[in-house]
């Protein structure tokens, strides 16, 4: 399929109330609309198209963004695209999702992150906290570096008071991401998350709340996410 192809075939499959809905989560036109199951059914199309990936990040539109993200392969791209990726998000599911998704392929995914996590621009901050998180949930314990993942746990509880919402909720979801991924610090996540309390987050118009850390935690580890870290976290 063609770039243009597929951008017909995205306008053709939005619907109003879901782009409504998206809206109210923070998502700026141009959109469709278009559910995420019906993404997927696309992707089966386009699958190993990393030149189609790239032109459909760059046009801005919010659901032709998404499912970029869906397509790339994120261990082809170097660091100027990876860094041009967190640039041009546009909203939080881009920033969050879309982007840590492909980086997290990336032999630079920590590099990037690392980098990323010192930024003051709030969407580059999120993406490496939650690049961050993608990383502990699919790389095997052993080829972590347990030290600066310590480091990194200290460091949000001494600041996690004093950043921006979302920068807080993706602080928040690395929490989680150790105490479900990384058996040697699951008990210290687990015990930063009560620290912590329960965590207020502006969520807009939307009846989402913020996950309380040692329970999400204790829930994964019930589902057996200790023994199996994740393939991908596209989704």
């Amino acid at each position: 399929m063609t770039l243009t192809e597929v951008m017909t075939a995205l306008q053709s499959i939005g619907s109003d109330s879901i782009k409504k809905t998206l809206l109210r989560h923070g998502a700026v036109e141009p959109l469709y609309g278009v559910k995420v199951a019906d993404l997927k059914t696309l992707v089966k199309k386009l699958k190993n198209n990393q030149s189609l990936a790239m032109e459909l990040f760059d046009t801005g539109n919010s659901d032709a963004m998404y499912l970029a993200g869906l397509v790339a392969n994120g261990a082809l791209m170097n660091k100027k695209q990876l860094q041009h990726w967190a640039q041009k998000a546009s909203w939080n599911m881009i920033s969050e999702y879309t982007v840590p998704w492909v980086t997290s392929e990336s032999s630079l995914a920590m590099e990037l992150a690392m980098e990323w996590i010192d930024s003051k621009e709030e969407k580059i901050a999120t993406s490496g906290w939650n690049t961050l998180s993608a990383i502990v949930s699919m790389q095997p314990d052993a080829s972590l570096d347990m030290a600066c993942l310590q480091a990194l746990l200290q460091r949000i509880e001494h600041n996690i008071t004093k950043v921006t919402d979302r920068v807080c909720y993706t602080m928040n979801g690395f929490i989680i991401a150790v105490g479900a991924y990384v058996a040697p610090l699951s008990n210290t996540a687990i015990a930063l998350g009560k620290k912590l309390g329960p965590l207020t987050v502006n969520m807009g118009d939307t009846d989402c709340k913020v996950p309380f850390a040692p329970d999400y935690i204790q829930k994964a580890k019930d589902r057996g996410s200790l023994e199996k870290k994740k393939k991908t976290v596209k989704c």
